[in-house]
């Protein structure tokens, strides 16, 4: 390969390189486009005018066309469609964002041109151009500057119809009343139109930012809910090492004191000895317990390989070998649940397992899970229960009540001292 032929494929790449990079940033600009569906419309308007000045002119090659030599009908026809394609162009680079005196002379320019094929370039379709610039006007300016706008706009629409009615000096004068009742009529349509366009633009721009505020509501919401997720398990670590240090540190301490009475007597008082080995050996049971309870608290991501059903009945059986009372369960799901319920559900389950373990002194437990048109959750006991105005700040019922309220749900507790106690969990929307 010579050494012109390479720098002319170098060139040749360059320049191919340039023009893809123009045209993706050309796409990414339709992509942005505040609504695509005008911006396809526009172009199907745009299409139609441009047909319609080809078909035109050959009919118009044998005289000039206003006050054009016939020589120069043929260069009228390119220069109109030239126009048409930057009007087209210039629909792509709405300057929604940019500041007040850009999008005047945005506008203006967009007037020029349309002036320009309307009264020297004889564009018959101009109206449709119009109609055009009402859309892109009611996307750029506010309200009252719009309103001016389309003030102007429909005012050169009645000069470009004065304009014609002044080339009907030749026609017959009833085929000339018949011609103004037309123009007429259409100033009057072309009035409604616009009203009838901005009122659409306006709609559709509405409900899309209801759809937008509506989107950043619910991804806020999202955020928050792991934010719950995340300060719940942050404090159920904490309180878990509370207890750890309280109650099983305890038991361990008392445990070792017995442990070294046992060993001090174990050969002057043999049955002391033996007593405190005894008590020993139900401190290491109630630690045993206590280490079971730390330890299934600390569960985070059960659902990773496991079901619902199967991660409630690893609760069961937990607080069987706890309390050696078996709760009854009955689940009966009738569609899969998205991920954010089934931890819901599960924690609320667990901090009531665990509220019934350390303070309720039950004897049954059930626990119910439904659905219908709502998920309903459903943990009842039989202990002691409590007075629920004096008990309303701990930990355990804050955290159900947040993630139950996180997913749009609501939480009710049905207790009384002595009576025993009822959660009910309700959640509308819990389908994947």
């Amino acid at each position: 390969m010579s050494h012109e032929n390479f720098i002319v494929m170098i060139y040749a790449k360059i320049v191919f390189n340039l023009i893809l990079y123009k045209l993706m940033i050309f796409l990414q600009k339709i992509t942005k486009h505040p609504i695509r569906f005008l911006l396809y419309l526009e172009w199907i308007l745009l299409g139609i005018i441009t047909l319609s000045q080809i078909l035109k002119f050959p009919l118009y090659a044998r005289r000039s066309i206003h006050f054009f030599p016939v020589g120069e009908v043929s260069n009228l026809l390119y220069i109109n469609l030239f126009l048409l394609i930057v009007f087209s162009i210039m629909g792509i680079f709405l300057p929604i964002n940019k500041s007040r005196y850009y999008k005047i002379i945005y506008t203006t320019i967009e007037i020029i041109l349309i002036i320009i094929t309307t009264f020297l370039g004889g564009l018959h379709l101009s109206p449709m151009l119009c109609l055009i610039l009402v859309i892109r006007d009611c996307l750029i300016f506010a309200d009252k500057q719009n309103i001016i706008i389309n003030i102007f706009v429909f005012s050169l629409f009645i000069l470009i119809q004065i304009q014609r009615l002044q080339n009907l000096t030749r026609i017959p004068l009833f085929a000339r009343e018949r011609f103004i009742l037309v123009l007429f009529t259409s100033i009057i349509m072309f009035g409604l139109l616009i009203i009838f366009l901005q009122l659409l633009v306006k709609a559709v721009m509405s409900e899309r930012k209801s759809r937008e505020e509506l989107a950043i509501a619910n991804e806020k919401l999202r955020q928050y809910a792991r934010k719950i997720e995340n300060i719940a398990a942050l404090e159920e670590r904490n309180r878990i090492a509370r207890e750890i240090h309280d109650s099983l540190g305890h038991y361990l301490t008392v445990l070792n004191v017995n442990l070294e009475a046992a060993w001090k007597l174990r050969k002057s008082e043999p049955s002391e000895s033996m007593e405190f080995l005894a008590d020993a050996k139900q401190l290491g049971s109630k630690a045993l317990n206590e280490v079971r309870q730390s330890v299934a608290a600390l569960r985070n991501n059960w659902w990773l390989n496991q079901s619902l059903e199967s991660a409630i009945a690893n609760l069961i059986a937990d607080f069987y070998k706890s309390t050696g009372i078996l709760p009854t369960s009955n689940i009966s799901i009738n569609s899969s649940l998205n991920q954010e319920v089934k931890i819901a559900i599960y924690r609320i389950v667990q901090e009531a397992l665990t509220n019934i373990y350390k303070y309720a002194s039950a004897t049954t437990v059930e626990i119910h899970i439904f659905t219908t048109t709502n998920l309903h959750l459903i943990v009842q006991d039989n202990g002691q229960g409590f007075n629920l105005k004096q008990n309303t700040t701990g930990f355990g019922l804050q955290g159900m009540r947040e993630r139950t309220l996180a997913l749009g749900g609501e939480l009710e507790i049905l207790t009384d001292p002595g009576a025993g106690c009822k959660i009910i969990a309700n959640f509308p929307s819990f389908r994947e």
